[in-house]
Formats: structure tokens, sequence, C-alpha cells
């Protein structure tokens, strides 16, 4: 096998996967070669996800690459298939809603003025409005909600596997060998180095090792300010059912919860110290969760949990948004990475646009500009207020 690429992208996960996918499906001919450590994405952040897809955000850009990814998931198993098999994502459209209290409505109602005049179609509920979406609900102090009757959430790990099929249908090809650093002369990219020493050879090379991604930028004196960060998540069933599904819902407490099937999935934004951790406690749950759920909805006080697991983010830590775009001091080295918990919802965009911008240099679907590296030296930070 020759060692030598036109791109090495590094990290085989849904972002390096559907850059791929779409550098190839727009016409790029050259050879393209992803590197994964983990071949059975065991420990990898995608298909342990939480699946939520949502529009409610504040930032323009955000909204921009959340409409965009809407339409594709919206269409993901058809416009996917492969010889006539579709690639199902389970995408339940049941809506995003973030729950309310008095003091938070004002701060929604600047949100909603905001995602109407980007095409966001969300609204302001009152306690009648939630109580026709979640019967069961428990509005003593709540005064309404945020609602995004579009949004939802999916099966991470089918949509991930969508665009590892479609890229190599397309000629991507897999080396599952961990990268160990990156091949710099001056300050130009030349490749990669495997941890075994083998040497891949590259004029570009795409960071989307996820929340390895920094270490490895760091290694190479090329620092952008992003730690891993992990997020437990638990599986439960209750006694008695629901009325209805529900949709992906976040309490004022900042603990989120939704169907799994016929079960149920939740977390909540834990203070936690960065690091690589896949370790999951039951006590959280019954601590710091299940408090909440049961004073939510009457239902989730007979909760019984059944599992649990621990991803990992690779979580921004100056304005927790995706760090997209060339490294301004390093040519042909471009990152992908530091989405925070949004990479999975964003992928179909940033694919699409990263395709673009490496084939190209311009953007021409979405100005994804915004999150360019070099917005931390100039003070330009993206400060999204509907983070959790």
């Amino acid at each position: 096998m020759s060692n030598r690429a036109d791109i090495i992208i590094i990290g085989g996960g849904v972002i390096g996967s559907s850059i791929a996918y779409h550098l190839l499906q727009d016409g790029f001919h050259g050879r393209v070669v992803l590197f994964e450590k983990d071949g059975l994405y065991e420990y990898a952040s995608t298909p342990r996800s939480a699946g939520g897809f949502r529009q409610l955000y504040t930032t323009v850009v955000n909204m921009q690459l959340s409409k965009y990814s809407l339409q594709i998931y919206k269409d993901f198993s058809k416009s996917m298939a492969i010889d006539g098999e579709e690639m199902e994502i389970d995408f339940k459209q049941r809506g995003y809603l973030f729950l309310a209290t008095d003091e938070m409505m004002p701060k929604f109602e600047r949100h909603l003025k905001l995602q109407n005049e980007n095409g966001i179609n969300s609204q302001l509920l009152d306690t009648n409005d939630l109580m026709k979406i979640i019967p069961e609900l428990n509005t003593e102090d709540l005064a309404g909600g945020l609602f995004c009757s579009e949004s939802g959430y999916l099966d991470p790990y089918s949509v991930m596997q969508g665009y590892i099929r479609n890229a190599k249908r397309l000629g991507a090809e897999y080396i599952y060998d961990a990268v160990d650093s990156l091949i710099t002369d001056q300050d130009h990219i030349k490749g990669v180095r495997l941890a075994d020493g083998r040497e891949f050879l590259s004029p570009v090379v795409v960071n989307c090792a996820g929340a390895w991604a920094s270490l490895l930028s760091e290694k190479a004196g090329l620092p952008l300010p992003v730690v891993p960060l992990p997020r437990q998540i638990f599986q439960f069933d209750i006694e008695t059912p629901l009325q209805n599904y529900l949709p992906l819902t976040m309490d004022p407490t900042g603990v989120y919860f939704r169907h799994e099937g016929e079960k149920f999935i939740s977390g909540y934004a834990e203070e936690i110290e960065p690091g690589i951790d896949f370790k999951w406690r039951r006590s959280a749950f019954v601590e710091n969760i299940w408090p909440v759920l049961a004073n939510r909805i009457k239902n989730f006080e007979n909760a019984k949990i059944e599992r649990g697991w621990s991803g990992l983010y690779d979580f921004n830590t100056e304005d927790h948004n995706a760090i997209l775009g060339k490294y301004p001091s390093m040519q042909g080295y471009f990152v992908a990475f530091g989405f925070s918990g949004h990479g999975m919802q964003q992928a179909p965009a940033v694919g699409k646009c990263l395709s673009e911008l490496i084939r190209m240099g311009k953007y021409e679907t979405l100005d994804l500009s915004p999150l360019r590296v070099e917005r931390f030296a100039e003070n330009q930070l993206i400060i999204e207020d509907a983070i959790y």
C-alpha cells in the first residue's frame, strides 16, 4: 500500500466520515485516507451520545448548521441507500422542549425572536400547551416552555455508519490504526506518523479526532482550547407508561430525558474534571437525576435503572462551539472538532462545508467562518446562550 494520499483525515467517526463522503460525492478525485484507532467504534463519541437533534440555538451560525442538517436527516435513509438498502436512522421528529420557570421566560422570548427571524419554527408554550404534549407533567414551578416540533432524536450510530459505508462506496480508504503525531515542515503539514512508527504523507491533513484531537494538535505545537469531558447517560424503565411519546425534554435543572424505544434515557451536564474516563456511576442517577425526574413526572418515581454509559465531549472551553477550518500558521492543516456535544447534530452541514473549503478554498453552502480558528486570538467568540 502506498503511503501517500491526497487528503488524510484523522478520525473515522461521524465528522470525519461526513467530510470524506462529501469530498468524494462533490467530485474530488484524489486518494482520501481516514485513520481510526477504534475499529469497533467501541469508545467513539457518536454512538455514545444521546442522539438529540435541535434547532433551538441563539447564534446564526448554529441555527444555519441545524437548519441544513435537518433537511439532510429527514431524507437520510433514502438518500444514503446503498443497492436499494435504506440507511435507517430512526429519526423521531417528536420535538425538542426547554421547560421554563418564570425567571427563564424573558430569555426564551428573546430566543424565540432570534430563531423565528432565522427561519427556525420554534414557539413559546404556556403550561396548558405543555400538558397537551406531556399530560403527566408537573407544572407547579413552570411558566411555560420553548418548543420546536421539527426537532427530536435519532440513532447516532446509524448516522455514523451511513456516512462510513457511503464514504467507502465512493472510494475512501479506512485504516484502523492510531495516529501518534502530525508530521510538519516549518509552516507546512506533511502527513501523519502512526503509533507503530509508519508514516503516511499528504499535503492536506484534517483533524477530526474528537476528544483526542486537541492532544494531537498540541503535540505538534498547534494548540486549541478543547479538552475531553466525560458525560454519563442512563437508561431506565417505568411501571406505568406515559400517554404520549416524549419530545427530548430539558428540565430547568439541566436534566434531560426522552423515550428510547418504549424505555427512557436521561442525563445532565454534571460538574466533572476533564479527562478520558468511560466509567458510569449508578449513584449519579440516584442522587442527581432521579429526584428531578420523579418531581417532574409522577410515573418516573418508580424508575428502574437498567444500564448506563459514559462518552466524551470534545469540549471547547472558550465558547463551547465547533472549531472549523484552516489552522492559520500551518498550511494544509484543517480542523473540525470542539463541538461540545453538537457534532452529530451538525455533521451533515460540516461535512458539506469542509468539503467546499478544502476543495475550493472557500465556503459556498454556508459561511462557517465565524467558527474559524482565529476567533480566539481576535476575541470574536461565538457565545451561545442555549448551551446544555
